[in-house]
């Protein structure tokens, strides 16, 4: 049955703006985004059935472009789309680390190096450069390495912190 011919108060998108985001299911929310589903299936059945494919919400998102246009109901467009879902989503964890902001306390720079580091596949070697008053000047990220390691030069390290005129930096 299409998500139309439903009653109004069990569609999600109607749920999503009555009740919140928070109150609907991965496959709700996901289903919001496909917007439609496929011959005989609506778009929360699509939405249940590629999240049991891909295993998690995770690895849905962190599907390759292929593994992902190769379910049914997908293609370029909405891998296009998620994946500008995705970079919005990490521009703004990312915003609370914009030049001049201050790290005040370990937790506050855990939580903004997690938001912008978890999802490579891979070792990333990054810093964050701090004036004398621990306010970020810049964040690079430095090397690029494989699934279990970086290789770091710290000459460049050094050039660079150089180059930001750094009092501190933060290495992750």
């Amino acid at each position: 049955m299409a998500i139309r011919d439903w009653p109004a108060g069990e569609r999600p998108r109607e749920r999503l703006l009555n009740g919140g985001p928070a109150k609907l299911s991965d496959a709700e929310l996901l289903a919001i985004f496909l917007r439609t589903g496929v011959s005989g299936r609506s778009a929360v059945d699509l939405a249940r059935d590629l999240l049991q494919r891909f295993g998690s919400l995770r690895a849905l998102l962190a599907a390759s472009r292929e593994t992902f246009c190769a379910a049914p109901g997908l293609g370029d467009a909405k891998y296009a789309q998620l994946q500008a879902m995705l970079e919005l989503g990490r521009r703004h964890l990312g915003e609370s680390l914009e030049r001049g902001s201050p790290l005040t306390s370990p937790d506050d720079t855990a939580r903004i190096l997690q938001a912008r580091l978890r999802d490579y596949p891979y070792e990333v070697f990054a810093v964050l450069f701090l004036d004398n008053r621990h306010r970020v000047l810049a964040f690079e990220e430095m090397f690029r390495g494989t699934i279990d390691g970086a290789s770091v030069h710290p000459r460049e390290v050094v050039r660079s912190a150089l180059r930001h005129n750094a009092a501190a930096v933060i290495l992750t």
